[in-house]
C-alpha cells in the first residue's frame, strides 16, 4: 500500500469510534477484532452514516448465540437516500464520465485491497456466518478476489455488433450495450462476501450504480468491504451499502421507482415477493433462488471418489448452499456401500467453532435456521425415514446440527420434496431396469432446477444425463465447482438469469439498436 492508501484507510477508520467492549474469541486476529468492536456505519453517498432513525440491531455469533456487535437498522428513509445517491451518481455524477478502462482499474484495486486483508475477512466471515475459517480463507475470500479481477477485464469488452439489413446497403445498423442504471442488490447470508462480489462485480464493470442490502444475519464482511470500496476510490454514490431487515429495508428497495433493476439471491419464497415488488415501474429482475439438487451415483463410478464427493456436496458450508447435493440417488448394486460410506464420513466430521482451525463443519447461521432444520429432522423421523448418521442437535450451545443421512425415503416426504438448507441428505436407490429417461425424470421431479452431479466412468452416460437433467449446472464426477468464468443459475423455480461468466453482463445492460440511412 502507498502512503496515500494508508491516509485514506486512516480517514475511514477515524469515522468509527470504538464501541463498548465486546467479549470476543481470543482466536480472532487484531484487525478483525478491532473492526467488530467499532460503531458500525452504513455507506450512503460516500459517507459512513448511522440509520436515520438511530436504531440498531444485534449481530449474533452462531457458534455461541451471543451478541457480538450492533449495526444500523435501515428503513425506507435510508433506502431513499441511498437510491437518490445512486441515481445522481449514474445520471450526472462522475461515474457517468469514468471510462471503461478506469472502471477496470478500480475493480482491480478493490481486488488487491481485499486480497491484502484475506485473513481479516476470513475471520470476520467465520465469526459472523459460522463457517470454518479454513474454508473462508481458501474459498470465500480468494473466489471474491478472483471475481473482481475477472470482471475488471470485462469493462473494456462490453461490445455491440454491426448488422446487415435486408432492406439494402443504404443503411448502417449497429448495436451498443449500455448500463441499465441503478441496481438494487439483495444478498443472502450463506456466502456473504462472495455473494457481494458476485453482485457488485458485473454491475460496476458495466457502469451501473448500486444499492447493496446485506443480509441482517451476516453484515460484517459487507460493511468492511464498503470501507475498501471507498479506499479504492469509487466515487460517492456509486456503491451504497445498507444493513436492515426485509420488510422495512429490502421491500422498499425492491419497489423503489428510481431503481432500474433488482438482483436478488435467496429463497424462492422471497424471490417471488421481489418479482411482485418490481412490477410498479417494471424494473428488470434477476433471481438466484433455491434448489434440491440431485447427486446420482452409477455402479461403475469410482466409489471412493463418488462417496467422498457426495458427502462434500451436502456437508460443505453446513449444507447451507442453494446447490447442495441434498438428494442422493445411488444404484441398487452400490446403494448400501454409498450409504455406509457417506454415513461414516458424516460421523467423523469435526464439528466446532468456525475459528477453530480443526473445524470442518460449523454451526448453522442463526437460531431461526436451526429451528427450521431441526423441524425437518423431526419430520423425517416421523414420516419413517431411516437414519444412517446424525439426526439431531450437536452441543447444547450454539446452532449446531449433526450431519445427517436419511435413507429409505419416499418422494412424498417433506425432507425429499422441500429445501432444507442444512447438512441433511436424503438417499434413494434406483434399479438396473431404470433407464436414463426414468432416472432423469426422478432427478427432475422437483420444482427446482439449479444444479446436479453425475458420478460415472462412462462418458456417454455422463453426457446423456447432462442433457436430460433440467438444471443450470451439471457437474460430472465433482460437485460445488465454481469459477468466475462459469455462468451459474437455475431452471424452473431456481430463478431467472445467470450469475458470473460473460452471461451475467446481460443482466446489467440494455441493448440499443442504431440505424443510419446513408
Amino acid at each position: 500500500m502507498s502512503a496515500e492508501d494508508f491516509q485514506i484507510e486512516d480517514k475511514i477508520m477515524a469515522t468509527f469510534a470504538p464501541s463498548s467492549e465486546v467479549e470476543l474469541d481470543s482466536r480472532l486476529g487484531f484487525q478483525a477484532a478491532e473492526f467488530v468492536r467499532t460503531h458500525h456505519r452504513m455507506l450512503i453517498d460516500g459517507n459512513f452514516v448511522p440509520a436515520s432513525s438511530g436504531k440498531t440491531f444485534p449481530v449474533y455469533n452462531p457458534a455461541t448465540g451471543e451478541v457480538i456487535c450492533h449495526v444500523p437498522e435501515a428503513d425506507h428513509n435510508d433506502v431513499d437516500k441511498a437510491v437518490v445517491a445512486a441515481r445522481r451518481a449514474f445520471d450526472s455524477g462522475p461515474w457517468s464520465r469514468v471510462s471503461p478502462s478506469q472502471r477496470g482499474q478500480l475493480l482491480w484495486k478493490l481486488a488487491d485491497l481485499l486480497e491484502s486483508h484475506t485473513e481479516e475477512f476470513a475471520e470476520l466471515e467465520s465469526l459472523d456466518n459460522g463457517k470454518p475459517v479454513s474454508v473462508a480463507r481458501i474459498a470465500d475470500v480468494p473466489l471474491a478476489v478472483d471475481l473482481f479481477r475477472y470482471m475488471a477485464g470485462w469493462t473494456t469488452k462490453n461490445l455491440g455488433s454491426t448488422i446487415p439489413l435486408s432492406a439494402g446497403q443504404d443503411f448502417l445498423s449497429y448495436t451498443v450495450r449500455e448500463p441499465i442504471g441503478v441496481v438494487a442488490q439483495i444478498i443472502p447470508w450463506n456466502f456473504p462476501l462472495l455473494m457481494a462480489a458476485w453482485k457488485l462485480g458485473p454491475a460496476l464493470a458495466t457502469g451501473c450504480t448500486v444499492v447493496l442490502k446485506l443480509a441482517e444475519q451476516t453484515p460484517l464482511t459487507g460493511l468492511r468491504l464498503a470501507q475498501l470500496i471507498v479506499e479504492a476510490g469509487f466515487p460517492p454514490g456509486v456503491v451504497n451499502v445498507l444493513t436492515g431487515f426485509g420488510e422495512p429495508c429490502g421491500a422498499p428497495l425492491a419497489a423503489h421507482n428510481l431503481v432500474d433493476k433488482v438482483a436478488f439471491t435467496g429463497s424462492t419464497e422471497v424471490g417471488k415477493l421481489i418479482a411482485k415488488a418490481a412490477t410498479g415501474n417494471l424494473k428488470k429482475v434477476t433471481l438466484e433462488l433455491g434448489g434440491k439438487s440431485p447427486a446420482i451415483i452409477f455402479p461403475d463410478a469410482d466409489m471412493d471418489t463418488a462417496i467422498a464427493g457426495a458427502a462434500s456436496a451436502i456437508f460443505f458450508n453446513q449444507g447451507q448452499c442453494c446447490c447442495a447435493g441434498s438428494r442422493l440417488f445411488a444404484h441398487e448394486a452400490v446403494f448400501d456401500q454409498v450409504i455406509s460410506g457417506v454415513s461414516e464420513i458424516a460421523g467423523k466430521i469435526k464439528i466446532g467453532h468456525g475459528l477453530d482451525p480443526a473445524t470442518e463443519l460449523g454451526p448453522l447461521v442463526s437460531e431461526e435456521q436451526f429451528e427450521k432444520v431441526s423441524a425437518y429432522l423431526s419430520s423425517g423421523r416421523e414420516e419413517g425415514a431411516k437414519i444412517g448418521s446424525g439426526g439431531g442437535r450437536y452441543s447444547d450451545r450454539g446452532y449446531f446440527i449433526q450431519p445427517t443421512v436419511f435413507h429409505d425415503v419416499r418422494p412424498d416426504m417433506k425432507v425429499v420434496a422441500e429445501e432444507i438448507f442444512g447438512p441433511v441428505v436424503v438417499a434413494q436407490k434406483f434399479s438396473s431396469d431404470a433407464d436414463l429417461e426414468k432416472l432423469a425424470a426422478q432427478a427432475n421431479d422437483t420444482v427446482f432446477g439449479l444444479a446436479a452431479s453425475v458420478w460415472t466412468r462412462d462418458i456417454s452416460i455422463a453426457h446423456k444425463m447432462a442433457r436430460r437433467i433440467k438444471a443450470g449446472t451439471v457437474w460430472v464426477n465433482c460437485h460445488n465447482v465454481f469459477d468466475a468464468a462459469l455462468p451459474f443459475g437455475g431452471y424452473k423455480q431456481s430463478g431467472w438469469g445467470r450469475e458470473m461468466g460473460a452471461e451475467v453482463l446481460n443482466n446489467y445492460t440494455e441493448v440499443k439498436a442504431v440505424t443510419v440511412k446513408l
